[in-house]
C-alpha cells in the first residue's frame, strides 16, 4: 500500500494526466462537428467547443477505476463509491440539461433525489441553530446540501476560466481539511482536482473549451459531496459564500423584476457587452461577476482573477473553522 501522504499526489497526477490527455482530442473532434458555442466577451464573437465536463468526467473516473480493479493500490471505502455513483448521476443530469434544457424546476427537484443515498454514509455534523446534524436529520440535509453547492456553482459562471478556477480553490481547500481532520474522501477531492487542473489549462483566457452543464454539475456535485462527506457543513458554507452572494443578489433582481417590470434596470440581458478596449460593459450590477465592471472598466481576465481572490480569502478563514 502506498503511504497517506503519498495517495492524493498519485491520484490526483493520474487524473490531469488523463486530462490533459483527452481535452485536446475532445477540442479537435468537437471543432470538427461544430459542437460549439459563441464566446460573447470578444471583441470578435468566437466559437468554442462545450462540454468540456466530459473529459473532466472521464480523467475523474480513471484513477477510482484503477483502485477497483486493484490496479492503484488504495482502498476505496463504501462512502466513496456512494459517492462517484451520484457524481455520475449529476453528470448525466447535466448532459441532459446540455441538450435539451430540463428546465429550472427539475434542477431543483431531481439532484437533491439522486443525492439521497450519500446521507446513508455521510459524516455526522453541526451548525449554528440545528444544531447537531445526524440521524434522521442528515436525510434531509445532505441531499438538499448537494444539491444546493451544485445549482451555486453552476450559477457563478459566466467567463473565461471562472468555474472551474473557482472550484479548483474550493476542492484545494477541502483537499486541505481532509489531510488534517481524517474526514472526507482523499480519492473523490483529490482525482476531481486533478482533472479540474488539467482542464483549467484548456478553459482559462480565451477559453479553448467550455466545461457546460455537464460540467458544472459534476463539479458543484463533488464539491457538495466533499463537504458533506467530512461534515463540513459550516465551513463548506463560509467557503461559498461569494456563490451564496451571487445566488442572493440574483433573487433580488427577481423580485425586484416582478415588483417593477417596466424598470430597464431589471430588464432581463443575459449577457454584458465588450468594449473595444477589451473592458466588460456589465448591463447591472445584480450578479457578483458583474459589480466590477458596472462601476470600473475591467476586462474579463480581470474580474476573474478578483473573483479568484474573493473565494480564495474564504477558503483560507474556512481552514480554521473544525466543523
Amino acid at each position: 500500500m502506498w503511504g497517506e501522504n503519498s495517495e492524493w499526489i498519485i491520484v490526483m497526477l493520474t487524473a490531469f494526466a488523463v486530462g490533459a490527455s483527452v481535452l485536446p482530442l475532445q477540442i479537435k473532434k468537437f471543432v470538427e462537428k461544430g459542437v460549439v458555442v459563441p464566446d460573447y466577451y470578444k471583441n470578435h464573437i468566437r466559437y468554442v467547443p462545450t462540454s468540456g465536463g466530459l473529459s473532466v468526467l472521464l480523467a475523474f473516473y480513471t484513477p477510482l477505476f484503477l483502485a477497483l480493479t486493484g490496479i492503484f493500490p488504495l482502498n476505496v471505502s463504501l462512502p466513496e463509491v456512494t459517492a462517484a455513483f451520484i457524481i455520475a448521476l449529476y453528470g448525466l443530469f447535466g448532459l441532459l440539461d446540455d441538450l435539451i434544457d430540463v428546465g429550472r424546476i427539475s434542477k431543483v427537484i431531481l439532484p437533491p433525489m439522486f443525492a439521497i443515498p450519500i446521507a446513508f454514509v455521510a459524516e455526522e455534523g453541526w451548525a449554528p441553530v440545528v444544531g447537531s446534524i445526524d440521524g434522521a436529520l442528515l436525510f434531509v440535509v445532505a441531499p438538499v446540501y448537494v444539491m444546493v453547492v451544485a445549482n451555486l456553482i453552476n450559477m457563478h459562471s459566466g467567463f473565461n476560466g471562472m468555474a472551474s478556477g473557482l472550484t479548483s480553490l474550493l476542492l484545494g481547500t477541502l483537499l486541505v481539511k481532509t489531510l488534517l481532520t481524517g474526514k472526507g474522501s482523499i480519492l473523490v477531492t483529490s482525482a476531481m482536482l486533478g482533472a479540474l487542473i488539467a482542464f483549467l489549462y484548456y478553459n482559462w483566457y480565451p477559453s479553448r473549451i467550455f466545461d457546460g452543464n455537464i460540467g458544472a454539475f459534476t463539479m458543484g456535485s463533488v464539491v457538495g459531496l466533499g463537504i458533506v462527506l467530512g461534515g463540513f457543513y459550516v465551513s463548506g458554507f463560509i467557503m461559498l459564500i461569494p456563490h451564496t452572494v451571487n445566488f442572493l443578489m440574483y433573487v433580488y433582481w427577481r423580485i425586484m423584476r416582478f415588483l417593477r417590470p417596466h424598470d430597464k434596470r431589471y430588464e432581463l440581458v443575459k449577457f454584458g457587452r465588450v468594449r473595444k478596449d477589451k473592458t466588460i460593459e456589465a448591463p447591472n450590477p445584480y450578479t457578483l461577476k458583474w459589480v466590477l465592471p458596472y462601476y470600473f472598466r475591467v476586462t474579463e481576465r480581470q474580474i476573474v482573477l478578483a473573483m479568484y481572490a474573493l473565494t480564495g480569502f474564504f477558503c483560507a478563514v474556512s481552514l480554521f473553522i473544525p466543523y
